[in-house]
């Protein structure tokens, strides 16, 4: 718990009410206002909660205005750069990187949970053909609580630690599983020879009817896709899971509920909404209209991909994935791909452009992730899935951070009430 010392002073109706202020180890000074309604008999007003710290986490640290994003305290670039997804989840999960012993047993559980239940297969018969991967997802990985029943006891530490290592083992083998449901083929079972993202990449293209060898450039690719969306601190989706949480819901309920919040467009679907965005452009040509469009707010039109709610600098992480970006389409000999153009064009006004330039319009991690997907050859459909299964162990983190704190309480915001006063009923034959 951070202490506070000193404090700040609320004046209302003649009265002054004492505030601590706590500091954080980075970022701004928080103002504790627990107390206040019952001091006061006041709440304070915070749609959106963009100006309420709702927790205390030592996992994920972002500084918006310079651009940068820290993973218990290590910054992203050297992480996407030096290390891998798995070791970076031991990172997120435990606090520290693993010495070679610790990441060795560390892979190997997580390799060794990589099946699921045979009978879970019934649950993706069940959809239609057509469904979204995401709704399978969620009903799928809710009901992973039917049956994994060694490990639904969240206050105990054994149990919350094999429902971790489980779904993060797992969600790969239920993404492709669902994405393999939606395109009419079988199910690829996992292969523990395989890395985490090449088993991954492997179940979702191998067909039983022939080899299939996995590329290291896009196994490479897709472990930094993985590594760049692992934890986002407080964003929607994982105070969705925190909220699940506090009520004392198994592990697996929070996740899906995670990933329900997730398939917003407004969230983990915005790499979708920017591929369909370029697609919509088209071609070179068609940008400038697009860019008069995007500055004129009676249009309607944004584009999807530049800016980012948190940074209001370039996103570290967009960095990482542009050089992903030229290695794939090079790799698959589509560097002149026209919606490649389309993005770096856009990339290029963006970061010239005034407009953009005030507004702090800079291209965010979206704007790269969904044309490496769609070369790799994963429909739109796909992208959000690949984005749960990545942040699925930054949820589980911020899960078990939560459940440790020994002053955890059930998520319970007030509301500014606007509905009517206290009013008698009418008898219907009277109104």
């Amino acid at each position: 718990m951070t202490e506070a010392n000193r404090s700040a002073t609320l004046t209302l109706d003649g009265k002054s009410y004492s505030l601590p202020v706590m500091s954080p180890v980075l970022g701004p000074d928080v103002l504790d206002i627990r107390k206040l309604y019952a001091e006061a008999d006041v709440f304070t007003f915070d749609p959106g909660f963009t100006s309420t710290a709702a927790c205390e986490s030592a996992i994920t640290f972002i500084d918006g205005d310079a651009g940068e994003l820290l993973h218990r305290g290590y910054p992203i670039e050297q992480l996407a750069n030096q290390s891998n997804f798995l070791e970076m989840c031991f990172l997120l999960l435990y606090g520290e990187l693993p010495n070679a012993a610790q990441l060795e047993d560390f892979v190997s559980r997580v390799t060794r949970h990589t099946m699921v239940h045979e009978q879970m297969h019934n649950f993706f018969r069940g959809f239609r053909r057509d469904a979204h991967p995401m709704a399978t997802m969620v009903g799928v990985v809710g009901a992973m609580s039917a049956f994994y029943h060694d490990s639904l006891d969240i206050n105990d530490e054994w149990q919350r630690e094999v429902a971790a290592i489980r779904m993060i083992a797992k969600l790969p083998t239920i993404a492709a599983m669902a994405y393999k449901y939606s395109v009419g083929q079988p199910f690829v079972y996992p292969k523990n020879s395989l890395s985490y993202p090449g088993n991954f990449l492997h179940m979702c293209f191998a067909v039983p009817a022939e080899d299939f060898v996995v590329n290291p450039i896009l196994e490479k690719a897709m472990d930094r896709i993985m590594m760049l969306h692992a934890d986002h601190e407080q964003n929607a989706s994982t105070s969705t899971v925190r909220l699940a949480g506090s009520s004392g819901a198994n592990p697996f309920a929070c996740i899906a509920a995670g990933i329900a919040c997730l398939w917003g467009p407004a969230h983990g679907g915005a790499n979708q909404a920017c591929l369909e965005m370029l697609r919509e452009i088209g071609t070179v040509d068609r940008i400038p209209e697009y860019i008069a469009k995007a500055k004129d707010k009676t249009s309607g039109f944004r584009l999807m991909g530049f800016g980012h709610r948190v940074y209001k600098n370039f996103d570290p992480r967009a960095k990482v994935m542009k050089e992903s970006a030229d290695e794939v389409l090079g790799l698959l000999g589509i560097a002149n791909n026209p919606l490649l153009q389309v993005a770096k064009e856009l990339e290029r006004i963006a970061l010239s452009d005034d407009y953009f330039i005030s507004k702090k319009l800079y291209p965010n991690v979206d704007f790269y992730s969904g044309i490496i997907l769609e070369a790799m050859g994963f429909p739109t459909s796909m992208f959000t899935p690949i984005f749960a299964l990545s942040r699925t162990v930054g949820w589980i983190s911020q899960w078990k951070e939560m459940i440790a704190e020994k002053n955890q309480k059930i998520g319970r915001p007030r509301q500014l009430y606007i509905g009517e006063p206290k009013r008698d009923y009418v008898d219907v034959r009277h109104r």
